[in-house]
């Protein structure tokens, strides 16, 4: 389910003391219900690239075209990445989040691991369009029953005007073909670990 901005500004998330410059682009939770220590089981789902990346066909085409005008137009190259064009995050971090662990890098995503809590876990890209930062929160069930699940949070500080206007340009693509397909996915391969598991 798509949320407010706010579902993310409001919590005392550790990325605001390192992402102020960043913008909150979207805000999903999801369907991975769990207890209240379960934040590493789906980073590791997200590490391990478990069920697909993005489930529905129209989604994957998406993606693929994506990464082919890339390629074409030079969007992802080396020079124009994390530690090149831009810092990584990791340099702002503060003594004690830098001390502590940094989380996985994503093989199915081009993202580098930031840091990783109990609770929260970040991790950034960057290219020719845009930096942006994946933000996975625990959070309690609104219920208080006692549930927890997690949280999506996207951030971005676009590369200048070309930058925001290719933002502008694919929020409807993400919208209708890629996040809630990619959300479905995230859903069925959590639900398939539990089982496999044999988590309740």
């Amino acid at each position: 389910m798509r949320l407010p901005r706010t579902a993310h500004t409001d919590r005392p998330w550790r990325i605001h003391e390192i992402a102020g410059d960043f913008r909150v682009e979207d805000v999903w939770d999801l369907p991975t219900p769990g207890g209240p220590d379960d934040l590493a089981r789906l980073v590791d789902q997200f590490r391990n690239g478990t069920g697909e990346r993005v489930a529905s066909p129209v989604g994957r085409a998406l993606f693929a075209i994506r990464w082919k005008l890339g390629a074409l137009l030079g969007w992802d190259g080396p020079a124009d990445g994390v530690g090149t064009r831009v810092e990584s995050l990791r340099d702002r971090l503060p003594q004690d989040l830098r001390e502590g662990a940094s989380g996985p890098d994503l093989s199915s995503f081009p993202f580098t691991s930031v840091y990783q809590t109990h609770d929260e876990w970040a991790a950034e890209m960057a290219n020719r369009t845009v930096h942006g930062v994946l933000h996975i929160g625990w959070v309690e069930d609104a219920d208080g029953a006692g549930g927890y699940h997690g949280r999506m949070a996207v951030l971005v500080k676009p590369n200048g005007l070309f930058g925001t206007l290719y933002m502008a340009a694919i929020k409807p693509f993400r919208y209708l073909g890629v996040y809630p397909a990619m959300i479905r996915g995230i859903g069925r391969a959590w639900e398939a670990g539990r089982a496999d598991s044999g988590a309740p």
